[in-house]
């Protein structure tokens, strides 16, 4: 008589196909984990800055940093934000991974055309008379996609196009604005 202990092929092979197909359910929705934290960091981020774009405003009777002669010079671009006043350190881009800031009128025309590779993390708009004036724009990111969720550059859903969303007041949107 044999001694059966152990596990036939049979047996084992059944439980290999059945892992198979747990992790072909689980793994995908793994891989949109990641771009899910990158837009809510954006979108958190965003708050953070205009917020503190608000208290620059506060504490300048009304004026907005770019209005500063060391704003888009010193410290990546974001001058007098950062220090131990308003930001500790330049915030960073989780998309693009830089925490450059470029302060320039079509802000957010460039911000919805930067993507994941863009030398610049974050758009501020200086425009002078422009609706959107103090807005920070994060680049890749659209916080309403064509699908009314966030998303980012590589993504369908993402809109691309100036104005095509609306997210605050004074003209925030496509890619991530907002204004103080």
């Amino acid at each position: 008589m044999r001694n059966n202990k152990g596990f036939t092929l049979v047996e084992i092979l059944i439980v290999v196909v059945i892992l198979g197909i747990l992790a072909a359910i689980v793994v995908p929705q793994f891989t949109s984990a990641s771009s899910e934290a990158v837009k809510g960091a954006l979108q958190s981020q965003i708050q953070t800055i205009t917020s503190q774009v608000e208290l620059y405003r506060v504490n300048n009777n009304g004026g907005y940093p770019h209005e500063d002669t060391n704003f888009g010079t010193a410290n990546d671009g974001w001058g007098p934000l950062v220090g131990s006043r308003y930001m500790k350190e330049a915030p960073v881009n989780g998309y693009t991974g830089t925490a450059v800031l470029a302060a320039q009128s079509g802000a957010e025309a460039a911000a919805l055309g930067a993507d994941r590779t863009s030398a610049t993390g974050w758009f501020y708009e200086n425009g002078s008379g422009a609706a959107d004036a103090g807005t920070i724009y994060a680049a890749g990111f659209d916080p309403i996609g064509s699908d009314g969720k966030p998303a980012l550059a590589h993504e369908s859903n993402f809109n691309g196009t100036t104005g095509a969303s609306s997210g605050g007041s004074g003209g925030s949107g496509g890619s991530g604005g907002s204004t103080p």
